[in-house]
């Protein structure tokens, strides 16, 4: 094996099989040595240097001097330590040029033009100096295009033409006039960008025979750059998992104290295991509620990239690579990411739009979006989150001075999208609270081609989640119903506030958590309703159960009482093969409630016609839609569009709609009167216990006599009647 030195001290502990790849390396770590070796000795003066700290010492102070005198007895080093960004660098340069045949040779003996690809804007800098001290014959000058300084170009120059992306000038049309400058002199050309393709000039990647890109750091080039920087190799192995999540950036970090081999493997862990949300303490998604489909959706991304990890897998076989993301503020979409890189066992690699356009220029905006798909890229399999994703603005809705600014953002967007199979591993998640302004080309197949809404958590999931942020240890024979009831319509985020809270006034005033400080969060000094109120909603809910199952109107899923009022929970089918039988079955059951209350109480509440998601304002938009959209009314076969405010100029319609809710009353109130009991006993258990699950509902029917006309409606959609 070719033994090479960093100073005076021998690189030989790395295998002999890793070939001329690793000679290649070596030969570079030991240019950077014998650089940094001369660097430190222009600094030198006499005794008012402390070479071994890189500081000048003052002679007047006396402390300083005993130091100095001390530290000038011990034994000399004759380890240079490399910078440890250059040195990773240097090993991701030297694996790339070796990878291309002849391309080493060439560049200290011929005239090639290499593009070189970063993928990210912070390896620019430093790439430009390992190319400029390792890539050429020690004798050439280096000159960088990019400042225009073409004229002084002989054949003992080499040329950089170096552009970090962020710049106006980074893009094809720009510096052209240099490199034809370069290309005739004759001079070894090579430029250095984070996307060649786009921010390098036309006419140097037109004329480029090699298009090479820095790669990873694997086991072996971490060994490398440990022993560049320490001396010596390390004699254990780095998590293959951390590996693929090393930002060179962070190797500086991990190695300043420049310990041992070991000491810098186990720093590096440390600092990348910080960074890696897939190993913190935070619940996998196997242990959340109330994600419903999206969480169906993220289990089989799971088990898929786990599949794929292991080899058992290929990625075009993985269907699921794309998910956007939406639902209100605060029911956890942001968790949702985490807990699916955790259950995966893969990074998140987490980013948003405002992060994006948090650059001063357009530029930069598309630099940041690069970056991020880069590094999701090196570290695939991954999940890559992208938050506020409607901060891109839909094409079709942008106008004015921004349409150029806005239209670059988005195709790049799209192309970044678009090339799944050139990012295998890499599964795309964004989030939105407003999806009807996201461009309609995000979400075509082979993007975000698949769409998932969170809702609110109903009162069974609240209640889980209740539980999860409690804990085992606290309320441990506590039933999370009443807490969940009292917090219904809430999110997962609110739940978790309220609980943190709780805890916060039982800590400072020095005992434990009670299920009345919890509540009292929750309400906020809102009481619960009185048992009168109580009473008539627990009736009006219990009308909506006994009717829906008498007319076989959907599925009943649950009814539960809060502070504010009530609700039914169904689902049904919501499309165009519904009937004017099963209309008028949702008119009956949706009015049922206020008939409840008139049967059992003697008078119906204004709570059924309460606001535009009441019973009532729901049954007059489905008896309108009936007369104007449908074709199922006195109008005849027809279609009008129309709103409510339409209905007094039509001849007739008003009338009619009365008519049809006034039959579906009627309706209601012979199915309550002839059930009865089944509509007490619903009442009663509902205002006992606050919540009824379907099996429970059923349990009560069956108690008491009542049978189920026929097969439900088909469960299509989910609606709910709230009071």
């Amino acid at each position: 094996m070719l033994a090479l030195s960093l100073g005076s001290s021998p690189i030989s502990s790395i295998p002999p099989d890793d070939g001329l790849v690793d000679q290649l390396a070596r030969a570079f770590l030991q240019q950077l040595a014998q650089d940094e070796r001369r660097r430190l000795k222009a600094n030198h003066r006499s005794n008012s240097y402390d070479f071994e700290n890189e500081a000048l010492i003052d002679e007047s102070d006396a402390v300083e001097q005993i130091i100095a005198q001390d530290e000038a007895n011990r034994p000399e080093s004759t380890h240079v330590p490399v910078p440890a960004d250059l040195a990773a660098v240097a090993v991701m340069l030297a694996r790339a040029v070796a990878a291309e045949p002849d391309l080493a040779r060439r560049l200290r003996r011929e005239a090639p033009v290499v593009a070189l690809a970063t993928h990210v804007a912070d390896l620019v800098e430093p790439l430009r100096i390992v190319a400029e001290k390792c890539l050429f014959r020690p004798d050439t000058k280096v000159v960088d295009l990019a400042a225009g300084r073409s004229r002084e170009l002989t054949r003992r120059h080499a040329a950089l033409f170096v552009c970090d992306g962020i710049g106006r000038d980074a893009r094809p049309e720009k510096g052209n006039e240099v490199i034809a400058a370069a290309l005739h002199v004759r001079v070894p050309i090579v430029g250095i960008a984070p996307d060649p393709k786009r921010q390098l000039p036309r006419d140097l990647m037109r004329s480029a025979e090699h298009r090479i890109a820095l790669p990873s750091l694997d086991q072996s080039g971490l060994a490398l750059v440990v022993e560049a920087v320490t001396g010596a190799a390390p004699a254990r192995r780095i998590d293959p998992d951390l590996l693929r999540m090393i930002d060179i950036a962070d190797l500086p970090v991990a190695f300043r104290r420049m310990g041992t081999p070991d000491a810098c493997i186990e720093a590096v862990e440390r600092i990348v295991g910080a960074k890696a949300d897939y190993l913190g303490d935070g619940p996998a998604l196997e242990e959340l509620d109330g994600y419903g489909e999206a969480k169906i959706w993220g289990l089989a991304v799971a088990a898929d990239l786990r599949a794929y990890r292991n080899g058992q897998l290929n990625w075009p076989e993985i269907d699921n690579r794309g998910m956007l993301l939406s639902g209100p503020p605060g029911v956890g979409k942001t968790s949702f990411a985490r807990a699916l890189a955790k259950s995966a066992r893969v990074p998140l690699v987490a980013t948003s739009v405002a992060e994006w356009n948090a650059a001063d220029y357009l530029s930069g905006t598309l630099q940041a979006i690069r970056k991020v798909f880069a590094q999701a890229k090196a570290q695939a399999p991954c999940i890559l989150f992208i938050d506020e994703l409607d901060g891109i603005s839909d094409r079709g809705q942008i106008r004015g001075e921004y349409v150029q600014y806005w239209t670059q953002i988005v195709n790049l967007f799209l192309e970044l999208l678009a090339g799944a199979d050139e990012r295998p591993g890499v599964v795309v998640v964004a989030a939105t609270n407003h999806p009807e302004k996201i461009d309609p080309a995000v979400k075509r197949a082979g993007r975000l081609d698949r769409e998932i809404a969170i809702e609110k958590p109903d009162t069974a999931a609240l209640a889980k989640i209740f539980r999860h942020h409690l804990g085992r240890e606290i309320l441990p024979d506590t039933p999370m119903l009443p807490l969940a009831l009292a917090a219904s319509g809430m999110t997962g985020a609110d739940v978790e506030a309220f609980v943190r809270r709780s805890k916060g006034t039982a800590r400072r005033n020095g005992r434990a958590v009670t299920a009345e400080d919890v509540l009292s969060e929750i309400r906020q000094r809102r009481t619960a309703a009185p048992p009168a109120v109580r009473r008539r909603v627990a009736i009006h809910e219990a009308g909506h159960a006994v009717v829906s199952r008498a007319l076989g109107f959907g599925t009943l899923l649950d009814l539960s009482l809060h502070d504010g009022g009530g609700r039914a929970r169904f689902e049904i089918a919501v499309d165009g093969s519904a009937t004017l039988q099963e209309l008028e079955a949702a008119l009956a059951s949706l009015l049922a409630g206020r008939i409840a209350e008139e049967i059992e109480l003697g008078s119906g509440s204004i709570g059924a016609g309460f606001g535009p998601g009441s019973d009532l304002a729901m049954a007059t938009r489905i008896a309108r839609d009936i007369e104007l959209s449908y074709g199922l009314g006195h109008l005849g076969n027809v279609h009008v569009e129309a709103v409510a405010t339409h209905m007094i100029p039509i001849a007739g319609l008003l009338p009619a709609v009365a008519e049809r809710l006034r039959r579906a009353s009627d309706r209601a109130r012979s199915i309550l009167m002839e059930h009865r009991p089944a509509l007490q006993a619903i009442a009663h258990r509902l205002e006992e216990t606050g919540y009824l699950a379907r099996e429970g509902l059923e349990h009560v029917l069956a108690s008491a006599g009542m049978q189920m006309s026929r097969e439900a409606i088909g469960p299509v959609g989910r609606v709910e009647e709230e009071r």
